[in-house]
């Protein structure tokens, strides 16, 4: 998984130290890439993009779709707690496969906690 949230080295090295292979945007020394060359780098590392900006992301992911383009899913969160964050993160990552994930987005509410 590649992390671009707000502060994501927070929710990459605790997915690390799960046995999750994780690394942040500002780790791979590329937070300063546009979101289309995040996307690309991302895809060429066989990583998932978790970001916190859907207003950039889901246009891309849309014209990626449209163009046939590959990747390994984008992930999108609204900024919360990052306990919070890192819940659904572990969630996520416990529950989804890479197959599942490829080329697809998906939306935080999924991994909320289910209260009930």
């Amino acid at each position: 998984m590649f992390h671009k949230p707000t502060n994501p080295i927070i929710t990459a090295s605790p997915s690390r130290r799960r046995g999750f292979d994780a690394i942040s945007a500002y780790e791979a020394d590329h937070a300063a890439l546009d979101d289309d060359d995040q996307l690309k780098y991302a895809a060429g590392q066989r990583r998932a993009v978790l970001t916190c900006n859907a207003k950039h992301f889901e246009p891309l992911f849309e014209g990626w779709w449209q163009a046939g383009r590959k990747h390994c899913g984008v992930i999108v969160s609204e900024q919360m707690p990052i306990g919070e964050m890192l819940r659904r993160v572990l969630r996520l990552l416990n529950t989804v496969s890479a197959d599942e994930m490829e080329n697809g987005y998906r939306d935080w509410p999924e991994f909320a906690d289910q209260e009930g």
